[in-house]
């Protein structure tokens, strides 16, 4: 049977004390976030913000050609929606759910009422903005400097951190599209990572069979990445 649903699988609402997470609770409303669901579009308004369960969102940059990469990866380890809280109300970049899932969404007037407060959300959501800056950054670096095998294994491996799970449903050439490369040079990187043991890849389905060695197969990048995670977001809120 699965596991019921709770607003506590997402780690930014579980590190919440219980106080604010009480007075919290009664606006968080349970959303299914099926595959492909643009969560928001470039330049639209956001009435709500996210807070990913089992689902994940990558954060996508389109361009006038309709040509599109991703510049981060979210799940239960964040939010969706950070322009709400940091004077924008609206974003150039595109939130698209990759992995379907549920969610918590949140209405902006009650977002806007906890930051009015200083409290504890604002804490969190704000080291949340500060470490997927950082997610931002490394993937620019990551796509300009390391072979598209690398770019494979991090994007693997942040994505399953966020999942906690070892399989993804995903064909190569959705993953090609969020690396922004050309699927034949997907097909081959993934070729590489099954024959090394790495990986399984069949029909869509990608399964890490030996998550240690891709660990020491991937760049610098995704350890950056995870640092600056576990650094600003511990799953217990500082006091």
């Amino acid at each position: 049977m699965p596991s019921p649903h709770t607003p506590k699988q997402n780690h930014l609402l579980a590190a919440l004390p219980a106080g604010d997470y009480a007075r919290l609770a009664p606006d968080l409303e349970l959303t299914p976030m099926p595959l492909g669901w643009a969560v928001y579009e470039s330049g639209g308004h956001m009435n709500y913000v996210y807070f990913p369960t089992t689902s994940l969102v990558s954060l996508l940059y389109v361009m006038q050609s309709g040509d599109s990469a991703e510049i981060a990866i979210t799940g239960n380890c964040g939010l969706v929606g950070i322009s709400l809280f940091m004077g924008g109300e609206s974003t150039p970049s595109r939130a698209v759910v990759q992995s379907a899932g549920h969610g918590y969404r949140l209405r902006a007037s009650v977002l806007k009422r906890e930051f009015a407060l200083g409290g504890n959300l604002q804490h969190l959501a704000l080291r949340y903005t500060q470490a997927l800056i950082t997610q931002m950054a490394q993937t620019a670096v990551c796509n300009r400097h390391h072979a598209l095998d690398q770019q494979l294994c991090r994007w693997l491996l942040l994505s399953l951190d966020r999942l906690e799970s070892n399989e993804l449903v995903m064909t190569q050439e959705l993953i090609a599209n969020m690396l922004g490369v050309r699927r034949e040079g997907v097909t081959e990187a993934a070729g590489q990572l099954q024959k090394e043991g790495l990986i399984q890849y069949s029909r869509g389905h990608i399964k890490v069979l030996d998550r240690a060695k891709l660990e020491q197969r991937v760049c610098e990048c995704y350890g950056v990445v995870k640092k600056e995670f576990e650094r600003l977001l511990p799953y217990k809120l500082p006091l």
